[in-house]
């Protein structure tokens, strides 16, 4: 069986857990907002009409920020639609998705929802089709205690405190030409730039996240970064990033490598933003928000007849069923995401419920979690205290569209007020399994508490309506510690969480 060797030491530290960083996003778009979270018939819904059953899972999931109301949605949003009487609220239609929008759900209710899960909003402005008075409207409405019109209109109607939202994103995706509105980096960055400093004068404290690249295939990656920051460095704490994967052609070995992909964007971003903030001499760093990731099997969407020339409230849309090869790739783009801690201080896994999501619903029926659920809600829970940078030796494989990935990829956490600590882990080979010893001598770790893997003979096995819980975590029994030295073993095409203590 093949070897990989891993060191831990505390001093290799990268960052304190910010929990932000296991962040997730709604949007208003298929089946996530209505018939997903939202839906008033159904057995379980509460006076809001929303489905408890979905708020349990979203609680197990351990999401702690849910980015809102979009996405590409954002960009023809009217956010005086969503507020005051419901039977008084436009239907509008939604050129992002060609849909209808009932506006049934908006900000009063959905901070109502947040309450239930324990998760905190980061609200999205339109800056496709407005611009800085409609944001600041929407900050007024949304946080201002009382006494201006704005805010005597959300207490009216009937949320008296104000909802405090602290993380507010500059539009979306604004380098796409799909996105309505979209800009060239120059006119966005300067239209950013003045928003936040309105934002800012109304609020010093708000934290604010400008649009960065929607891919790192944008033929503008890279410039776009650095015009953008150019101008509004000096009014915003993040820049933004999203990366989709999917497996193309088969081809699984490169698949399971796109965590590549992604550490090759976040240098590109960090690289950008310090040249930018060299030039001006700046302390300050910009933080990443990676608020949207996860896999998408884009391809298949765009080829499919989901959008046609109907109008039609929360049609299904881009619910992917996930298979194990795909939740590996997601704890693997988590173990990126957590090594690169120090910079990507947010991150959003792209979406919650039925759209590229790790729940699933059925009107009127059940709830359940797919299999890339898994690997999300273990790191949530484990993943405390201090992300360590391991010393990893291992092997390597040829990938198609990565070069050469190395076999086993590896992050850890550490908590020196309680002593635990957990070690994160993916096998990529596609055939052997791989035995990894890690030497946590360092950590004072005295037992295995936990060690659970995701994995199955069938690599493209999924969890479904008819087959809820045919994929799920493992207890890994060849987890062992002895001297300092903890040895599991791998199997292919897996991730494997380990609590120790």
């Amino acid at each position: 069986m093949p070897e990989t060797h891993i060191a831990l030491d505390r001093s290799a530290r990268v960052a304190t857990i910010d929990r932000r960083i296991f962040g997730s996003f709604v949007e208003h778009l298929g089946r996530c907002v209505y018939d997903g979270i939202y839906e008033p018939g159904h057995p379980t819904a509460n006076e809001d009409g929303f489905r408890l059953d979905v708020v349990e899972l979203v609680k197990e999931l351990g999401s702690t920020t849910i980015r809102y109301p979009g996405g590409n949605f954002v960009s023809g949003f009217r956010w005086e639609d969503s507020v005051g009487p419901r039977e008084q609220r436009p239907v509008r239609r939604d050129l992002a998705w060609h849909s209808l929008e009932t506006n049934q759900v908006g900000l009063d209710e959905f901070s109502r929802w947040l309450k239930l899960t324990g998760s905190e909003l980061m609200l999205a402005v339109n800056l496709g089709t407005r611009g800085i008075q409609e944001a600041l409207d929407l900050l007024e409405y949304a946080n201002h205690p009382s006494g201006t019109a704005l805010s005597d209109q959300r207490i009216a109607n009937g949320t008296p405190q104000p909802h405090g939202i602290r993380m507010w994103c500059l539009g979306n995706e604004m380098d796409g030409p799909w996105q309505t509105g979209y800009m060239t980096a120059d006119d966005y960055g300067k239209l950013a730039a003045r928003t936040a400093a309105a934002m800012k004068t109304a609020d010093k404290d708000l934290e604010l996240v400008v649009c960065g690249s929607s891919g790192s295939g944008m033929p503008t990656f890279g410039d776009w970064e650095r015009t953008v920051l150019e101008h509004a460095y000096d009014h915003v704490e993040f820049i933004s990033a999203h990366a989709y994967y999917q497996e193309r052609g088969g081809d699984l070995g490169s698949f399971l490598a796109s965590s590549v992909d992604m550490q090759y964007f976040i240098d590109t971003v960090v690289a950008a933003a310090d040249h930018v903030g060299s030039k001006r001499k700046s302390a300050k760093k910009i933080a990443i928000s990676f608020d949207e990731w996860n896999v998408w099997y884009l391809d298949e969407h765009q080829a499919s007849q989901e959008v046609d020339d109907e109008w039609r409230v929360a049609p299904r849309q881009l619910e992917d069923v996930y298979s194990v090869a795909d939740a590996v790739v997601v704890g693997n783009l988590l173990i990126t995401l957590l090594k690169n801690h120090d910079r990507v201080r947010s991150a959003s896994l792209a979406q919650l419920v039925n759209v590229i999501a790790p729940i699933m619903t059925e009107p009127g029926g059940a709830a359940w979690r797919q299999t890339t659920f898994f690997p999300f809600s273990v790191t949530s829970r484990l993943a405390r205290g201090e992300v360590l940078r391991p010393a990893v030796r291992t092997g390597g494989y040829e990938t198609a569209v990565h070069g050469t990935a190395d076999v086993v990829d590896a992050v850890a956490t550490h908590d020196a007020s309680t002593g635990a600590s957990a070690v994160f882990l993916v096998n990529r080979s596609l055939t052997e399994a791989e035995r990894v010893t890690v030497d946590v001598r360092d950590l004072g770790a005295a037992t295995v508490r936990e060690a659970l893997s995701l994995f199955d003979d069938d690599v493209y096995a999924k969890n479904t309506l008819a087959e809820p819980e045919r994929v799920g975590l493992r207890a890994n029994a060849t987890a062992t510690l002895a001297d300092g030295v903890l040895t599991v073993e791998l199997p292919p095409v897996s991730w494997t969480a380990v609590a120790l203590g």
